[in-house]
């Protein structure tokens, strides 16, 4: 058995190109997609209608989460929302926060139990990203019963066995490789490379392996799209994998 796993699109569909095109040429048939598809300042709606008719089995990310509070709360001046209309909301409304898929495998965007956790790696009190301890990791894996689990919303590619020989997998983003964040307190994600990221899954007699697969693509458009409103940060990690600072 063998698939891939995209997280964190943010709607930068160039980007989701180029990933679905590598994985076409590998020949992989069957993807997963681990949330927060099209939030940010760039191609939300473009984004979404090629995700929509790809139809790959989804969970809902935080950012999803919040777009889809925000339509039924009525209104909000964020850019992506203004560009979506009500069948993209409906669309990630009807996704589960976790899914099973096919035989032990588990999916989920963050963490099993809540969609807005850093759980592999975690911000220290200076504001440093760092490896989770494997204590932490297997506490958070408590009560799931698959052999491969599946998480992204870090945007921070990173492959993690289990002392009772689970696998954890975060696929990195596709189209965001670093942002700057705030809580809880400010603190920085930079992957150091502006590839579009994701994993490739595969169950062989000796257990599950993980290639984690980086795509380039021109970047070009999405960066001065992105610094065009507004978004600096953006801007600089989507043409070199670096926040602007």
């Amino acid at each position: 058995m063998k698939f891939a796993a995209i997280a964190d699109v943010h709607g930068n569909c160039p980007a989701l190109e180029a990933v679905l095109g590598d994985i076409a040429e590998l020949g992989i048939r069957e993807i997963v997609n681990l949330g927060d598809h099209v939030s940010g300042p760039l191609e939300a709606v473009r984004t979404a209608d090629l995700l929509m008719e790809r139809g790959f089995p989804s969970v809902q990310g935080d950012q999803d989460r919040i777009l889809v509070e925000l339509w039924r709360g009525g209104k909000s001046t964020r850019s992506d929302f203004s560009q979506l209309e009500r069948r993209h909301f409906e669309w990630m409304a009807g996704m589960p926060p976790t899914l099973a898929y096919r035989e032990n495998v588990f999916l989920c965007h963050a963490s099993p139990k809540d969609d807005a956790a850093f759980w592999l790696d975690h911000v220290t009190a200076d504001g440093s990203v760092r490896a989770s301890p494997i204590d932490t990791i297997e506490t958070g894996a408590g009560g799931i019963d698959a052999e491969l689990i599946l998480c992204g919303h870090t945007h921070i590619p990173r492959v993690v066995r289990l002392r009772d020989g689970r696998m954890v997998v975060n696929p990195g983003s596709v189209g965001l490789p670093g942002y700057d964040g705030r809580t809880p307190v400010p603190y920085v994600v930079e992957v150091g490379t502006p590839h579009a990221c994701y994993a490739i899954l595969e169950r062989t007699r000796a257990g599950w392996s993980a290639t984690l697969r980086y795509v380039p693509y021109d970047s070009t458009a999405m960066a001065a799209l992105a610094r065009d409103k507004g978004m600096p940060s953006w801007a600089s990690a989507i043409a070199s994998g670096w926040v602007e600072r």
